[in-house]
């Protein structure tokens, strides 16, 4: 479990890292760049296409977990929209709480607690 949350820091700081110079440099258009790439048919535009495929799975991922309540949907669509720094924050999280239990870091406690017992 330390090798993954030592790889969850890694990228969180590196993507943060990095978009902080991003920002510096070109501003905060993201969507232009992202979804006209996606419109010339290109492969850049092939690459956002299937990274918004994570972000999708991601997004679903985190409001599956949560039940799709209101706080799972809240934090799905930040999923969606915040990417790498808002799973690995997320990941950091409850890995922690999960005493390093892979089953409930996956599913959450209350699937995992409905798991049979090997």
């Amino acid at each position: 479990m330390f090798a993954f949350r030592l790889l969850l820091f890694v990228l969180f700081v590196g993507v943060v890292g990095y978009t902080l110079v991003v920002v510096s440099e070109h501003g905060l258009g993201l969507f232009p760049v992202f979804f006209g790439d996606i419109a010339r048919l290109g492969w850049p535009g092939q690459f956002n296409v299937d990274f918004m495929g994570f972000l999708a799975l991601s997004g679903f991922w985190l409001a599956w977990r949560h039940h799709f309540s209101a706080a799972g949907i809240i934090l799905g669509v930040l999923g969606f929209v915040g990417g790498i720094p808002v799973l690995t924050a997320y990941l950091l999280i409850v890995s922690t709480r999960g005493s390093g239990d892979v089953a409930e870091l996956l599913m959450g406690k209350a699937r995992a607690e409905r798991l049979p017992s090997a």
